[in-house]
């Protein structure tokens, strides 16, 4: 996303100021006024990361943008304040003690798992609905939470079909690139789980540290094992890293990613080095029409000059569309409480080819998954 474009569309919401005004009132303690409801988001907006933060709230504000010029939601406009958290837990959890206080409705779009996990009791604790996280980690899904709610389909899921993928063409000396933390322990965690009933376990293993990299440890742990495919489980950065490094000393297998990497921030860095990098996505396709969720985005996204289309920003604009939706069904009389149930008893929502259930002990709501490969001309294949 062009920088400018950032800026001009998110500077304002990085201040603290007027737009608050809403909470002098009896709703203050729900973050709810009578003209205005706001909710808060921790994300990566500055540091190896921040293309999942930037194109995430831009997809959001995307569809906001679209509800706030109909009139709203029940006659209130929808604002997402954010704060940057450098994907780092204890800067997200500052951040989040910090929206808290300022009483926003929800925490909504979170990025990341080891940031979620820092963020996820501080809201259950409060009561406050912690809405669609950027992230598959089991953790943040077992034990059930009342105040979790899910969009995306979980790096299980994901790694399920990587590893079903992989070992479908006889592959099996399988390598696993991580990042060192919570994240990469989730993604780890699911390539053992698909293995096992297959009697295999990774092949090599080689971990990078969180906004590091530093990557020469874990070429020297994998590359020199002389596995057939790697596994990669880090933000994108790092991972264009290895795949480079990889390239130049010799490895000619194919690199599988999870969704959370950033799909477009990944095939930028990479340019034409790009072929053979394989990426699981948990979101429709968001570069062709071809389902009416990605007609409606596309559309969108053309009619804002110089934002482009992306996975990211489809999960921000899918998430927003979903949030807008149990609002609607909650009613003008709005607590977190009826908030949730409302999501409860949506037990089947179709958004135009993207189909979620959700129930009393069910907050993940899709379990879609699907694969895509890179191009060394720049392109993204189903």
């Amino acid at each position: 996303m062009q920088r400018r474009y950032f800026l001009h569309t998110l500077a304002p919401s990085l201040v603290w100021g007027g737009s608050l005004s809403c909470f002098s009132g009896a709703h203050a303690a729900a973050g709810v006024g009578d003209k205005t409801l706001v909710l808060g988001q921790s994300a990566p907006f500055s540091g190896p990361a921040e293309q999942l933060g930037v194109q995430y709230r831009l997809g959001a504000q995307l569809y906001f943008e679209q509800v706030n010029e109909r009139g709203g939601v029940h006659g209130r406009r929808i604002e997402l304040q954010h704060l940057d958290d450098g994907y780092e837990p204890e800067r997200c959890a500052a951040n989040t003690k910090k929206l808290l206080t300022q009483e926003v409705f929800a925490l909504f779009g979170y990025i990341g798992t080891p940031t979620s996990l820092a963020a996820l009791p501080l809201a259950t604790e409060a009561k406050v609905p912690f809405f669609a996280p950027f992230t598959g980690a089991q953790a943040l899904r077992e034990p059930f939470n009342r105040y979790a709610i899910h969009i995306r389909a979980s790096y299980f899921d994901e790694t399920a079909a990587i590893v079903n993928l992989i070992t479908s063409a006889g592959i099996k000396k399988i390598a696993v690139f991580h990042q060192n933390d919570a994240y990469g322990e989730a993604g780890l965690a699911g390539v053992r789980r698909a293995m096992q009933p297959l009697g295999l376990e990774p092949y090599a293993i080689g971990k990078v540290e969180r906004n590091s990299v530093d990557v020469s440890a874990a070429l020297e742990a994998i590359v020199s094992k002389r596995p057939e495919a790697i596994v990669q489980i880090g933000a994108y950065k790092a991972c264009a890293a290895f795949v480079r490094q990889a390239r130049q000393k010799g490895f000619v297998g194919n690199f599988y990613n999870v969704s959370f990497v950033g799909t477009q921030a990944l095939l930028e860095e990479l340019g034409a080095m790009a072929k053979g990098v394989i990426v699981s996505q948990v979101m429709p396709f968001p570069y062709t029409p071809v389902t009416e969720l990605s007609k409606e985005y596309l559309t969108a996204v053309k009619a804002n000059q110089g934002m482009q289309a992306n996975y990211s920003s489809m999960e921000g604009y899918v998430a927003a569309k979903v949030f807008t939706e149990v609002l609607q069904r909650t009613g003008r009389n709005l607590s977190r409480e009826g908030f949730i149930d409302a999501l409860q008893n949506m037990s089947r929502l179709n958004l135009g080819g993207f189909p979620l259930e959700f129930g009393p002990n069910k907050h993940a709501g899709s379990k879609l998954v699907e694969l895509t490969m890179l191009t060394e001309d720049g392109k993204v294949r189903r």
